[in-house]
């Protein structure tokens, strides 16, 4: 492992994000509806192994992690513009209700294989929907420099009760039955429920109406996809989460084909758990000391090798340490992924991101569990691991061309430095489109270095909500170049300039140190006007030609 030149912000002690009382109080609840949920998936998996076919079993993990992948991006949507916690308390109650009908239709006899796959589906409905407003909600619990040691306590936290729920699971299976695991399973949310209805989030109040649904989707995904950062998650992710995604998928397949009952598959679990936990508790020291991409390698190479071991290993000896090895492995990948996200968008978009990074690996996660049961059922359960081996590598591979970011000095706060301007014509929220232009003069030594710094942007621009964003150069005055863009409202202006962040505020000054008007910079505020039946025309208003003052200012 090679040490990182600037090696972030962490702070002393593991469980420094707990002094926080409202993320403490979550935190407890949600390890009790943690440990539930593990129970239940006990019972579900350990039923569908006993009244269906390998491919079936495989298909109970994909049925919860399907609609992760289908309505994470609407969920973040909504969790970035309305109250999150009135989401969580909707989901964790749709939870409740789901499991407790659940438990009533297998203590009726009622269950069947694809009545117990949509009761698991529709629980993934509600993981899908709480998911993003949970996890946005950490940076509202905890100051920033906690951001990372509390996205890993989550971590640690669900793995925490894996390594316990899941033994308890297979006892109470094996005790009281699949109907018994379900009960529990719903009795768990009412703690998490009862500190959500106490807790009044300290969140400032928006200034600017709230977007729709889909323009808030829209604008998630053109964030994402035109954020370096975020992008090399993503695809990381979903590399990682098809690999990844055998060893769980196919535990009970292991258990069984190991001669093992509920017992024995709870064992498995727990092994798989404590791994997790203790990756967890170690992964801020690896933080402070090495690359977040050398964490990620070294910890997927491991993964790797744990997933070859499960599939030829005889002995239940040998299986549980590389189960464990690979609960490690799985908890150092995904927290990193995850605190990277985080830390590369700023909050007002952070619940659509992590909702793209859920889509990423629980889609991966889905796609492999099918592909994987499959495998199994047709080539064995060796040669499925042996596979899943080969596909973890191969997102190890990647990382030499892709690597994650450093974001160690990376400030995404909002620059909160732009007012709305005036204007003598009047104009409303919804006037548009306004057209945008920027002169600025440029000499000729300077132009590569000009070209480059406006690449970038480019980018933050059509990132932000601008559209036709285009640079022209002035054939009578060469050294004039005019940076123009359009916005589909006036609203929509002012939202993407209060977008701009503390990061994005050093492309304005590099682009100011190279100007060499004796004036400022020039902005042009037009609005788009149609005259019928000729085509449209740009008329300027009145403010036209005001002077940008404040060069970390934008237009």
């Amino acid at each position: 492992m090679t040490a990182p030149e600037t090696p972030p912000r962490v702070r002393t002690g593991a469980l420094a994000p707990l002094n926080h009382p409202v993320f403490r109080a979550v935190w407890i609840t949600s390890l009790a509806t943690n440990f539930g949920g593990l129970i239940q998936s006990v019972g579900a998996a350990w039923m569908m192994s006993s009244i269906a076919s390998a491919q079936m079993v495989a298909l109970v993990q994909a049925s919860i992690t399907l609609p992760i992948m289908l309505l994470s991006l609407a969920a973040g949507a909504l969790a970035d513009t309305v109250d999150r916690r009135k989401i969580m308390l909707a989901a964790q109650t749709f939870m409740l209700l789901v499991s407790a009908g659940l438990s009533v239709m297998t203590y009726l006899g009622l269950i069947t294989p694809w009545v117990l796959l949509s009761f698991t589906f529709l629980i993934g409905c509600g993981v899908a929907f709480n998911g993003p407003a949970w996890q946005a909600s950490v940076g509202d619990m905890v100051p920033r420099e906690d951001l990372a040691g509390a996205v890993t306590l989550n971590s640690m936290g669900f793995n925490l009760a894996r390594s316990v729920g899941p033994a308890i699971g297979g006892m109470i299976v094996a005790a009281a039955g699949a109907a018994a695991a379900f009960a529990v399973n719903a009795v768990s949310y009412i703690g998490l429920l009862v500190v959500l209805f106490r807790w009044t989030p300290d969140r400032p109040k928006q200034a600017l109406p709230r977007e729709g649904l889909l323009a808030a989707m829209v604008g998630g995904v053109r964030y994402a996809f035109l954020s370096p950062r975020v992008t090399a998650v993503l695809l990381r992710a979903v590399v990682f989460g098809v690999g990844a995604s055998a060893v769980q998928a196919l535990m009970p397949l292991v258990a069984r084909e190991g001669g093992g009952g509920p017992l024995v598959f709870g064992l498995l679990l727990g092994a798989f758990g404590v791994g997790a936990v203790g990756g967890a508790l170690f992964v801020g020291k690896l933080r402070a000391k090495y690359e977040t991409e050398t964490i990620v390698r070294v910890a997927g190479l491991a993964f790797a090798v744990a997933a070859a071991t499960i599939g030829y290993s005889p002995w239940l000896a040998l299986t549980l340490p590389a189960l464990m090895t690979a609960g490690a492995g799985w908890v150092l990948v995904l927290s990193t992924f995850n605190v990277t996200v985080q830390m590369s968008v700023p909050r007002w978009v952070v619940a659509r991101a992590l909702a793209l990074y859920q889509m990423a690996a629980f889609g991966g996660m889905a796609g492999g569990s099918w592909l994987w049961g499959s495998l199994a059922q047709s080539q064995g359960l060796d040669a499925a691991l042996g596979l899943s081996s080969g596909v973890l590598l191969l997102a190890v591979l990647i990382g030499l061309r892709v690597p994650l970011p450093s974001t160690a000095n990376l400030n995404m706060d909002l620059l909160r430095r732009w007012t709305e301007p005036e204007t003598q014509l009047a104009i409303e929220p919804r006037s548009g489109p306004v057209v945008v232009s920027i002169a600025y003069r440029i000499r000729e030594e300077d132009i590569d270095d000009f070209l480059a710094v406006m690449d970038e942007r480019r980018r933050v621009r059509r990132r932000d909500g601008a559209r036709q964003w285009r640079l022209l150069r002035d054939l009578a005055e060469p050294d004039v170049w005019v940076e123009k863009y359009q916005t589909a409202t006036w609203l929509d202006y002012v939202r993407h300039n209060q977008r701009i962040t503390q990061a994005d505020a050093d492309i304005s000054r590099r682009i100011y140190a190279l100007h060499q008007g004796p004036d400022k910079p020039v902005v042009h505020r037009l609005i788009e006007r149609t005259t019928a039946p000729l085509a449209a025309n740009l008329h300027v208003d009145r403010h036209f030609g005001e002077p940008l003052t404040d060069p970390t200012r934008a237009s």
